[in-house]
């Protein structure tokens, strides 16, 4: 089945105060079916709080979130009923099996549309037999024998093996060896290629530049950038390397640009305009390469974060 498209998460003014503490200042935000939508911040910029509201174990202090059109808080098990969520500590019931725990949350799943049965269409058991084999999941493990990553990897299969429209991942691959994280981002690419929707929150950047299209950067509680990467690169520097044949020349300052030396013979600018000025300052000084690159997510992240230095990420 492939998923209809239409806007899956929209939130308006979403704002949530504990006591004194503004956690989430009025969060606008639109993200569309089908869409894989990155969601960056350092700990303590309101990241978790949105995926409370979200998922409408929180009330918000004001403003609201839907999903799919259906109010998060106020109508919870309507919303809940096409959502599938992994959280980034796996709290799970550390006397069953890793097998019997998926059937448990396959059977829980099946509850909430009133068929009390493994076999409801809202577990798809050939694609979650998939994911055991591709996870190395070791179903008869007891989870209290089982590693962070191993319980992760339980998380992760419940939730793929649903199918839902909406998947909300909170740091998915923690405890993850790389060729595991491998393995995740071939099922989100899947999952996109099917129409879901993956609202994606890690610390892993080059995980969040791999598979979404748009991202999101919070900032004590505030939605501060939004965009493709291509409309994010615009927040940091262009990074150009040279190396010079000879020994390095002594090149007079040059408006928006930062210049340092990074080997015996090699500078590395930084533009914050175009590249014009540059050249032509390196005109008639003995070259050996130029590399320009694009800026990563992780410049851009870091950017953003640098530009203010009253801010200090905890």
């Amino acid at each position: 089945m492939v998923w209809r498209m239409g806007t899956a998460i929209r939130t308006h003014g979403l704002s949530k105060r504990y006591g004194a503490t503004l956690a989430l200042d009025s969060l606008d935000l639109e993200i569309e079916q089908g869409e894989v939508y990155g969601y960056l911040g350092p700990n303590g910029s309101g990241k978790t709080t949105t995926i409370r509201l979200l998922l409408g174990l929180h009330r918000p202090s004001a403003g609201r979130a839907e999903l799919f059109g259906v109010d998060a808080w106020r109508d919870r098990v309507a919303a809940h009923r096409r959502v599938a969520y992994v959280s980034a500590e796996p709290f799970l019931w550390p006397s069953l099996t890793a097998g019997e725990t998926l059937d448990f949350l396959g059977k829980l799943r099946a509850s909430t549309s009133g068929v009390p049965s493994i076999q409801s269409p809202r577990v798809d058991l050939a694609y979650r037999d998939r994911l055991i084999e591709q996870f190395e999941l070791d179903e008869r493990k007891k989870v209290r024998a089982l590693s962070k990553g191993n319980r992760q990897k339980v998380q992760l299969v419940a939730a793929l093996a649903t199918r839902a429209e909406l998947l909300v991942l909170d740091e998915p691959t923690s405890g993850l060896d790389p060729l595991m994280e491998m393995v995740f981002r071939e099922c989100v690419q899947e999952a996109k290629a099917r129409g879901q929707t993956v609202f994606l929150s890690s610390h892993i950047l080059s995980e969040v530049e791999a598979l979404c299209d748009r991202v999101g950067i919070l900032r004590d509680g505030r939605l501060v950038e939004q965009g493709t990467l291509a409309e994010l690169r615009h927040l940091s520097a262009q990074t150009v390397d040279v190396t010079f044949s000879g020994p390095l020349p002594e090149l007079a300052p040059l408006q928006g640009v930062h210049a340092t030396r990074t080997g015996p013979q090699t500078l590395r600018f930084e533009l914050a305009g175009s590249a014009g000025p540059l050249i032509d300052a390196l005109a008639g000084h003995q070259v050996a390469t130029i590399r320009s690159r694009e800026t990563s997510l992780e410049e851009i992240f870091l950017h953003q974060y640098d530009t203010s230095p009253e801010h200090v990420p905890s």
